[in-house]
């Protein structure tokens, strides 16, 4: 069986379902408890979960006032982890804080702040419930996040997720394609396309592991996984 590291979160339920789920066997990474290197040595993909800001220091900004700082040590153990997984070619799925997180490592910028930074930008921090549908995605024809998603969505172009987030990516890193976005302009996935599997979207699918409208986005990280170990 597969073995997917997911990195440390304050509500990780959801995400060792949605790996369990989906065929793999999920493993708990703490923030300092051994190099990244070590920790990708031994597990067959990654998991970037969601959280606290990224510090807007590590893309040369000043930070805005709404700036919300993740657990101590998070960016900097979290962006060694995601620049290694993706050097290595080790599949990796990365969500929300993850997404970010992804970004940056590789070289990308972020909008601190949505409701102040976008002009006329929806709704994009709904709480609760946590699989709430808070607005519709269009997704990029012929994308892996496309092919993931084609039950789900209306006219083969729109799906429908959760939201919780302030911040999203403002300049995609080198290398990675905006895969979806949502109607204001935002940025709600995007794909490393020579990848096996690099996929990032910036809602949270792991909230639907009961009804399971976005398993597929685990299943294929597993799957890709799975090819790894051959």
């Amino acid at each position: 069986m597969a073995l997917i590291a997911i990195g440390q979160n304050r509500k990780m339920e959801d995400y060792l379902e949605s790996v369990r789920r989906a065929g793999g066997e999920p493993v708990e990474v703490v923030v300092g408890s051994e190099a990244p290197e070590q920790v990708l040595a031994r597990v067959d993909a990654l998991v970037l979960t969601g959280g606290g800001d990224v510090d807007p220091k590590l893309y040369g900004e000043a930070r805005h006032d709404t700036f919300e700082a993740a657990e101590t040590g998070r960016d900097d153990f979290e962006i060694a982890l995601a620049r290694a997984a993706v050097a290595k070619g080790l599949p990796l799925l990365a969500i929300c804080r993850g997404m970010q997180v992804l970004n940056v490592a590789m070289g990308g910028t972020l909008v601190q702040d949505i409701p102040t930074q976008v002009p006329g930008a929806v709704e994009h921090s709904v709480p609760q419930p946590r699989h709430h549908i808070a607005h519709e995605v269009w997704v990029a024809k012929g994308s892996q996040l496309a092919t993931l998603l084609a039950d789900h969505m209306e006219d083969g172009e729109t799906c429908h997720v959760n939201s919780r987030h302030h911040q999203s990516v403002k300049q995609a890193a080198k290398g990675f394609e905006i895969t979806a976005t949502s109607p204001d302009g935002v940025v709600e996935a995007m794909e490393k396309p020579d990848a096996r599997f690099c996929v990032a979207v910036q809602w949270h699918p792991e909230n639907f592991w009961r009804t399971g409208e976005f398993r597929e986005l685990f299943e294929g990280l597993v799957q890709a996984a799975n090819g790894k170990k051959k």
